[in-house]
């Protein structure tokens, strides 16, 4: 099993330092919805303090949790991909204290530094490969649970 990366941490200082200058501090307070499946992925934030569930749609009715974020984790990486929207929603599931990053921004700064763009793109790529493993996880064990149910 892949181990969780954390952004900033598994960043270089030099290029962790280039890419906090462009951090901004912001909070949500619990319950709020921080973004949409379908909205405009233009920002992505690191958690700094508090929980966000990532969660899909699953009926007019209902959202599935599909995983959850805290202290140090990446939250959004639609950013990066074309078309840049999100593919899930996310709710702060209590305070969230987070340093949110504007994307045009720091794309124009791995323009400028190739190298951390780069790492950047390695580290958002190690995220999403233990995020699949997770989820991988978690469909295994509802279905295990949902066969068990119907036997």
């Amino acid at each position: 099993m892949t181990k969780a990366i954390k952004l900033l941490t598994a960043l270089p200082p030099p290029q962790r330092q280039r890419l906090m200058t462009l951090a901004r501090e912001v909070s949500f307070p619990e319950d709020a919805r921080i973004f949409e499946a379908g909205g405009t992925a233009d920002r992505f934030w690191v958690i700094r303090s508090g929980a966000v569930s990532l969660d899909q749609q699953v009926n007019s009715l209902q959202r599935a949790t599909v995983a959850s974020l805290g202290a140090g984790d990446l939250l959004g990486w639609s950013w990066l991909f074309p078309p840049y929207t999100w593919d899930f929603g996310a709710q702060a599931f209590s305070p969230v204290r987070a340093y949110e990053f504007d994307a045009a921004a720091v794309l124009r700064l791995c323009e400028e530094d190739p190298q951390l763009g780069l790492v950047l793109v390695r580290i958002v790529a190690e995220v999403l490969a233990h995020r699949l493993e997770m989820t991988r996880g978690k469909l295994m064990e509802q279905y295990t649970l949902h066969r068990r149910g119907s036997l």
